[in-house]
């Protein structure tokens, strides 16, 4: 059985694979008047939601992740998580660069097979990721959504802050397309703390519910253990 901290590499923020297909999902909500400055900082992943078979199988053995949001030099965002694999802590940037109005990004997650490896053996660099760790970042799955079995293709994701208090929650939702037929989308319940309180738990059940995901393809994520790197709060 596949550990919890390799299917981490699969999820970031973000991009689960073995997509059911679904009718026309309701629009998220944006966020209004979004302000990016006050999103920037340590949040971590309590909760996801998606319409994913791969999810649904694996729901039960995933855990928290540490993701930092700060500015990119060349606009946009670099969401850093940080996350445990084989006992060690692993980190992967993604960068969000804007896509229409505030709280909008999108980005694009690298191509699968040979490509992959090369990234991940640091040959070469995707513009959407920069790996910490050279070749002990080899694996079976790659970073956000790569999985054996998926074409050689790259792929384009939207995301969009759709609610956030800035100080504890935000509420996300990201969609798009692996290739033909396989629609891709994900709710994601970002918190300050490691111990969202029950109300916004709550929140983000009735926004993923408004979004068309089932109370089976809804979870609450457990801590990651107990190292230091990872916990960084409460």
């Amino acid at each position: 059985m596949a550990t919890p901290n390799r299917l981490w590499m699969g999820l970031l923020l973000l991009g689960v694979l073995g997509v059911l297909q679904t009718p026309a999902p309701a629009q998220a909500a944006l966020q209004p008047n979004f302000e990016e400055d006050k999103f920037l900082g340590r949040w971590f992943t309590s909760g996801l939601a998606s319409n994913s078979s791969w999810f649904l199988e694996k729901k039960k053995v995933l855990s928290m992740c540490k993701s930092v949001v700060a500015p990119a030099a060349d606009g946009g965002l670099n969401l850093t998580s940080t996350f445990l694999r084989k006992d060690q802590c692993e980190t992967r940037t993604l960068l969000l660069r804007p896509a229409g109005p505030p709280g909008c990004y999108s980005y694009t997650s690298p191509r699968e097979c040979g490509q992959e490896r090369h990234l991940l053996a640091g040959t070469r660099q995707h513009p959407a990721w920069q790996y910490r760790g050279g070749p002990s970042a080899l694996g079976t799955l790659g970073p956000v959504g790569l999985s054996p079995g998926f074409p050689d293709w790259s792929s384009t994701h939207e995301v969009s802050v759709a609610e956030t208090d800035y100080e504890t929650y935000a509420l996300l939702y990201t969609e798009g397309v692996r290739g033909p037929g396989q629609d891709f989308r994900m709710a994601t319940l970002y918190s300050r703390s490691q111990n969202p309180r029950a109300e916004v738990k709550e929140d983000f059940t009735a926004f993923a519910k408004s979004l068309g995901f089932t109370e089976e393809g809804i979870v609450f994520l457990p801590k990651t253990g107990e190292r230091t790197d990872l916990k960084g709060g409460d």
